[in-house]
């Protein structure tokens, strides 16, 4: 079971950087970004690519994170200069980055065995890969929260929170909400590129089918840690994000332990989805019943 719990939370450390990027656009931009299905395998790829070449890992991933950013640019120029509406930019853009994926690592996949990783100094101070993770993995998340608390407290922070808000106050106020819809496209995509190279050095391949599927998790682990760790401030909600990655990894785990086939797990995923973004309507739901049985017939 501990063994079990390791895994669980050192994937989850390293997803929850991608569920930050995905709660970037889809709350704070209110922008239904399917890129990230792509810019995910982006960085996997250009990070395993660079770092079979000989690169150090430390740059690599740095690189890889640029890589995501630009197909965060490409989107948000997509739509706000082309008025592509946003859900079809994210996927015209998807759709481009499996062919650049497959072109940055010239077949399906890379394998990392027997080279250096980011998570390799730790192994050599002497932590077992999963507590390697585990560390370093804690130390990127921490300092991503950190980094967008102070940065979504700057003047231009606010700005891109109010251009998801209310863009035409924004717009009053003189803001250029296609900028700031630019820029907050560029972060998400950059961050979740990040956590692609990171899952792919962790797990020693890049593969260009690993994107699938992962817009889901991400919004099933922002739905459970909004849900289960609250979002009284901007401080505590990047945290319940990271608490809820680690939980939705941990009930993975679970049900897939008690026997759940794998090739249910993405049907897993999408009811637990379902029923996370439904929970406002069944509580009003219930609340109605409950009340309708105090006063009785």
């Amino acid at each position: 079971m501990l063994s079990l719990l390791q895994g669980a939370v050192s994937l989850g450390l390293l997803w929850a950087i991608m569920t930050i990027g995905v709660f970037i656009t889809y709350r704070i931009l209110d922008f239904a970004d399917l890129t990230v299905e792509g810019s995910i395998t982006t960085g996997a790829a250009v990070s395993a690519t660079l770092v079979v070449s000989g690169m150090n890992p430390f740059l690599a991933t740095l690189i890889a994170i640029f890589a995501g950013m630009g197909a965060g640019l490409i989107t948000g120029l997509l739509h706000t200069k082309l008025k592509i509406p946003a859900l079809l930019s994210g996927i015209l853009t998807m759709i481009a980055l499996y062919s650049i994926n497959i072109r940055i690592m010239a077949k399906a996949n890379v394998s990392l065995l027997r080279v250096d990783t980011v998570f390799s100094p730790f192994t050599a101070m002497g932590l077992d890969t999963r507590n390697a993770v585990i560390v370093f993995g804690l130390i990127c998340v921490v300092a991503v929260i950190l980094i967008l608390y102070w940065f979504f407290g700057t003047e231009i922070g606010c700005s891109i929170r109010a251009t998801g808000n209310n863009p035409r106050m924004i717009r009053a106020q003189g803001v250029k909400t296609d900028t700031m819809i630019i820029l907050g496209l560029v972060i998400s995509n950059g961050l979740v590129a990040f956590a692609g190279a990171l899952i792919g050095q962790f797990q020693s391949y890049a593969d260009i089918q690993m994107g699938i599927g992962s817009i889901v998790i991400g919004l099933a682990s922002v739905i459970i840690g909004e849900v289960l760790f609250g979002t009284r401030n901007f401080m505590n909600t990047l945290f319940s994000l990271m608490l809820g990655a680690i939980a939705y990894r941990i009930i993975i785990a679970v049900v897939l332990e008690l026997g759940l086939a794998p090739t249910d797990l993405r049907l897993f995923t999408a009811i637990t989805v379902a029923i996370a973004l439904s929970f406002p309507v069944f509580k009003t739901y219930l609340g109605t019943l409950i009340k309708s049985i105090k006063r009785g017939p």
